[in-house]
C-alpha cells in the first residue's frame, strides 16, 4: 500500500505541508518516488507520522521527539519528564487563578503584586505611579521595607502640604514645607533605621531610573522642596525614594 503526500496526510489528519515539514528535519524518512517524481508513503511512514503527531499532541517538542530513539516502543523517560513539566505548569496556572479570584474579589490594581497593591490602594495617583516603578528596580528586601514605611510616613501634615503644592506656589511656602518635610523624614528614620538602611541600599542599582521617574511625575515646585529636603535630611538618598 502506497500513498501520495495528501492521502498520508489526510490519514493522519495532518497538513502535506507538516508531512514534509517533518520529512525535511528528519523526523520522517524519505519516501520513495516513482517515475514522474511524486512521493509515494507507505504504511512503516503512516506509523512513525501517528507517532509524531501523537507526541506533539503530548508535548513533547520536534527536537524531544528527534531524540527519542525511534525503536522505542514506549518513551516513558521523556514523557515523564513531560508530565513533570506539565504538573509544574499546572501549578503555575493554579497559583495564577487563586491570584486572579483575590483580585476580582478586592478590585485590585493589576499594576503591582497583590501583596503590594493592598497597600496603594488609597495613595495619590502620582505616589501610586512611583510605587510601580519602584516595584520593578528595588530588591524584595528594600521593596518590603519601603511598603512598610508608607504608612508612617504619610501619617504626616507635611507630606499632604507636599502632594497638594502647585507650580505657583511662593518660595517661603516650599521653604516651610521641605522644612517639615525633612524633620518627619528625620523622626522616621530614627524609629524605623533598619527599614531606611534596607531602602538605600536596595536603591543604588535603579538609581538613575527612580530619579528619571521623580522628575517625570513630580511638579517643580515639588522638585525644589525635595532638593531642600536633601540637603535637610541626614538620610538624602532613601528620603528621595520615599518623596
Amino acid at each position: 500500500m502506497v500513498w501520495s503526500p495528501r492521502q498520508i496526510a489526510e490519514l493522519a489528519d495532518t497538513s502535506r505541508r507538516a508531512v514534509r515539514h517533518y520529512t525535511d528535519v528528519g523526523l520522517l524518512a524519505e519516501p520513495e518516488h516513482d517515475t514522474n517524481g511524486y512521493g509515494r508513503y507507505g504504511v512503516h511512514h503512516l506509523v512513525r507520522l501517528l507517532r509524531i503527531r501523537r507526541l506533539t499532541q503530548l508535548g513533547l517538542t520536534l527536537p524531544q521527539i528527534a531524540a527519542l530513539d525511534e525503536t522505542d516502543e514506549h518513551p516513558a523517560g521523556a514523557l515523564r519528564r513531560l508530565d513533570a513539566e506539565l504538573a509544574a505548569r499546572i501549578e503555575e496556572l493554579q497559583a495564577t487563578r487563586t491570584e486572579l479570584a483575590v483580585m476580582l474579589q478586592r478590585a485590585a490594581p493589576t499594576d503591582l503584586p497583590l501583596d503590594i497593591a493592598a497597600h496603594v490602594r488609597d495613595l495619590p495617583d502620582v505616589e501610586r505611579a512611583f510605587v510601580v516603578v519602584l516595584s520593578r528596580v528595588l530588591d524584595p528586601a528594600a521593596l518590603e521595607a519601603y511598603v512598610h514605611l508608607l504608612v508612617p510616613y504619610r501619617d504626616d501634615p507635611s507630606v499632604i502640604a507636599f502632594d497638594h503644592l502647585g507650580d505657583g506656589v511662593e518660595q517661603q511656602t516650599r521653604a516651610d514645607v521641605a522644612v517639615d518635610l525633612a524633620a518627619h523624614l528625620r523622626t522616621l528614620s530614627a524609629a524605623q533605621w533598619p527599614r531606611f538602611e534596607l531602602l538605600e541600599a536596595g536603591a543604588k542599582p535603579g538609581r538613575r531610573t527612580i530619579d528619571a521617574a521623580i522628575r517625570n511625575l513630580y511638579g517643580p515646585a515639588q522638585l525644589d522642596v525635595m532638593a531642600q529636603v536633601q540637603r535637610l535630611s541626614p538620610y538624602a538618598g532613601a528620603a528621595r525614594s520615599m518623596n
